[in-house]
């Protein structure tokens, strides 16, 4: 392996071996490289297969020839692998996150709202249809009401007509399609809402990743080119060579001195300064941990009252309604002379014309087993498991940042070895002149 890192990290090959050792070495990282970045483009990104394909492909070759000949391009992509575990890293994990809430957590709330939508559908269309069956009841009742008007004894009090007219089921149609446009309208408008809103967080999505990934790039190369123009950049790390040189010259004592200021690169020690930057990512982390918290909730609420719409829906109890009509009608037989029972004090006697006494049972329906109501979706627990996953790794890459750092430092050292040599010279000067101060 070591001999491996070392061609790769070469400047030029030596000989032809090198060259082709190189080669393989360059094309098996464009190959899994390729294959990461077709994964990204297809599942991630949601682009089309073909589309994600022909941009694979077309990436590996380039990087492929990149690598091949260009000595520090080869240098920064050895240092974009460490550097996803810092808060860039996050940000393309943040991206990931965002984009299986959209693609999978976000149409599950909303078909559940349809699911809602539907019940509540179906509840005004059986509601209506009883109220508009009950109008047929109340038909049928005026019509023998009017019959038992007519059937008085003596035709002098019959009536000219004693029936009602009703004219409500007439627009009984017209009220079903009013209804089913109205139902229509609500569905397309929600399906617009989806389409806009997933299109919209998509493309969104899309542009914020690719910002990401380029500036991924840029800060490794922004790295590297600080490493090689600035010998005090990052430069506070007790390495084998300062060791060696501290003995080679006999001043072991300043490394143990400076102990408090430098850190090796291999140990696990964190300055106060990496804690502090640690726990301030960690908070931003728990944040984003929050607000897709508060989306898995609402997607396990939404779910939760469709559930509860549909089996209630079922269960509601048919409402009887009875209709009682009493009515009499009575004259007097006094009616030619009654001032004279009221001369003598006798009361009036009625004769009994007609008499109607019944009754009318009707039920109003609120569901019914013809209605069209799509199940449920429950939330998807692998979605819920990615999710978890990922935020797991976040939290880790919180506090692996430092130490992604420090072998960025490493690669850089391993690629350019005689300026790592001026780095490891100007420490050792500047420990010296702090030393001879105090």
């Amino acid at each position: 392996l070591a001999d491996l890192w070392w061609v790769y990290s070469k400047p030029v090959p030596a000989d032809g071996r090198e060259l082709w050792t190189l080669f393989l070495q360059c094309s098996c990282i464009t190959v899994v490289i390729g294959g990461l970045f077709y994964n990204w483009m297809f599942a991630s990104l949601g682009y089309s297969w073909h589309l994600s394909i022909a941009v694979a492909i077309s990436f590996s070759l380039l990087l492929l020839l990149t690598l091949l000949l260009v000595h520090p391009a080869r240098c920064v992509f050895s240092m974009i692998m460490p550097t996803l575990g810092t808060k860039q890293g996050r940000k393309l994990l943040f991206s990931t996150c965002t984009m299986i809430a959209v693609v999978n957590i976000t149409p599950n709330i909303i078909s559940n709202i349809k699911t809602i939508l539907q019940v509540i559908k179906c509840i005004c269309k059986n509601s209506s249809d009883s109220l508009l069956n009950s109008t047929a009841l109340l038909e049928k009742v005026s019509w023998e009401f009017g019959n038992a008007i007519q059937e008085t004894i003596h035709s002098i009090y019959k009536p000219m007509n004693g029936h009602f007219q009703f004219s409500l089921l007439q627009n009984s149609s017209l009220i079903y399609e009013k209804m089913h446009l109205a139902g229509e309208k609500i569905s397309r408008e929600f399906l617009s809402v989806e389409v806009l809103v997933k299109d919209s967080i998509q493309v969104a999505n899309r542009l914020v990743a690719g910002f990401f990934m380029l500036y991924l790039c840029f800060e490794s190369s922004w790295y590297l080119k600080n490493y090689l123009t600035n010998l005090r950049f990052d430069n506070i790390y007790i390495t084998k060579k300062l060791e060696r040189l501290a003995m080679d010259r006999k001043a072991a004592h300043l490394l143990v001195g400076s102990s408090k200021k430098l850190i090796r690169p291999t140990g696990l020690k964190l300055s106060w300064e990496e804690v502090v930057l640690c726990l301030v990512q960690a908070m931003l982390v728990t944040v984003a941990l929050m607000l897709m918290l508060v989306v898995v909730a609402m997607d396990h609420f939404a779910f939760s009252v469709a559930d509860t719409a549909v089996r209630k829906a079922t269960q509601f109890s048919v409402v009887p309604i009875t209709l009682h009509i009493k009515y009499q009608v009575s004259a007097g037989v006094s009616w030619i002379v009654p001032f004279l029972f009221k001369v003598f004090g006798h009361p009036s006697k009625e004769l009994l014309l007609g008499d109607f006494n019944r009754r009318y049972h009707h039920h109003l329906n609120f569901s019914s087993a013809h209605c069209r109501i799509s199940p449920p979706t429950p939330p998807n627990p692998s979605v819920l498991l990615v999710v978890g996953l990922l935020f797991c790794i976040l939290y880790a890459t919180v506090f692996l940042e430092t130490y992604a750092r420090r072998l960025c430092r490493k690669i850089a050292a391993s690629f350019f070895q005689s300026w790592e040599e001026k780095r490891v010279l100007y420490l050792y000067r500047k420990l010296s002149r702090r030393h001879r101060k105090q």
